[in-house]
């Protein structure tokens, strides 16, 4: 007993101390290693439960204020997600009508547009000449057809995609309407899988991070209106065809943070350039900096920040990071994540679940 503990006492405190560190963040990357991997493992299921968690967390309230005003439970319900089904369906309807009768426009400006580009790069100070154009862009089609296999295989595989996609949105629609009947069960039976001395710090923990997220949505989908009236008024001032259907994307491009608003309004610069030229691209390039430098430094740090009480640098680096690990849907839901995770975990630290609730009617998922 006597050799072990003259061993440590060789170690210096420094050292042993980082190595009980070290090991516990072991651990603890290893495991969320084993939770990233059953996430991405399980995606076709985590993402539209994560979807209906962000709707029932803007429509949850909406039942309830119907509720209070006597309607009954069922039609409350059937009101939230049907009305939710409705506008979806109807922005989905005005973009793909405003696109389709003005596709054939735009795809005859296109062309012009690549011809008077094709003529500039061939008169000086460039004077590209025509084989050198026709040389580089038999290059990008070799490249095209060098990876034809892949274009294939991907061609085979939009069956599958489009039955998946199917597939997740009824289970969209599902947990959806599960949680505006049920949401208080369903948190009641989450919080019981735990052991019994931690279910008082969770529920309490759940109720904080879920006012968060209602806060969350709300504040996003203020955001992004903003952002779409701003970007589609200006184009519609501009008098660029498709102001409608930009607007439309600016505003469901924003729930993205950072990411989605630029990428749409990238789509409306480049609407500018092949409709109006540069003079008129290079003004839609300016109102859409404005935009995003509103929403950058009032919207995010004022609005936003102050409603999930995460800092402008994390939601960049959230993104980020979202991002990289999953695409798209990581850069939707990084955000969210690390708003709820940061008031869940700070409940916890300060031990806030010790102190009597001030609202005892306030549960989470009601």
């Amino acid at each position: 007993m006597s050799e072990p503990d003259v061993n440590d006492a060789a170690v210096p405190a420094g050292l042993r101390i980082a190595g009980a560190w070290s090991w516990r963040l072991l651990a603890i990357v290893g495991a969320l290693a084993v939770f990233f991997f059953l996430v991405s493992y399980l995606r076709l299921l985590v993402i539209p439960l994560l979807i209906a968690t962000l709707l029932s967390a803007l429509l949850v309230p909406l039942k309830n204020w119907l509720v209070s005003h006597r309607w009954p439970r069922w039609l409350a319900i059937a009101v939230a997600e049907l009305g939710t089904l409705v506008i979806v369906a109807a922005l989905i309807y005005l973009v793909v009508a405003q696109v389709r009768a003005g596709f054939g426009d735009l795809r005859d400006q296109t062309v012009a547009s690549v011809q008077d580009l094709r003529d500039w790069l061939t008169q000086p100070p460039f004077t590209v000449s025509d084989s050198d154009l026709t040389s580089y862009i038999g290059d990008a089609m070799s490249f095209i057809q060098a990876d034809s296999s892949v274009l294939l295989s991907g061609a085979l595989s939009v069956g599958s995609t489009v039955t998946e996609l199917f597939a997740g949105v009824l289970l969209t629609l599902f947990s959806t309407l599960f949680i505006l009947i049920d949401g208080r069960g369903i948190w009641a039976w989450i919080v019981r899988i735990f052991p019994r001395q931690a279910r008082t710090a969770l529920d309490g923990a759940g109720k904080a991070g879920w006012h968060t997220l209602q806060n969350f949505i709300k504040v996003q989908i203020l955001v992004a209106t903003i952002d779409a009236i701003g970007i589609g008024t200006g184009a519609a001032i501009l008098q660029l065809p498709l102001a409608i259907p930009i607007a439309v994307l600016v505003f469901l491009g924003s729930f993205i943070p950072v990411i989605g608003a630029v990428a749409t309004g990238a789509l409306a610069v480049f609407i500018a350039l092949v409709y109006n030229g540069w003079v008129v691209a290079l003004i839609m390039l300016g109102i859409v900096l404005l935009v995003q430098q509103i929403e950058g430094h009032v919207l995010q740090p004022l609005v936003m920040g102050t409603a999930v009480k995460v800092h402008p640098l994390a939601v960049v680096l959230a993104v980020a990071g979202g991002s990289v690990v999953a695409g798209i849907p990581g850069a939707l839901f990084a955000v969210p994540i690390v708003a709820v995770l940061n008031v869940m975990i700070g409940y916890i630290a300060r031990g806030d679940w010790r102190k009597p609730l001030s609202t005892p009617k306030d549960i989470v998922l009601e």
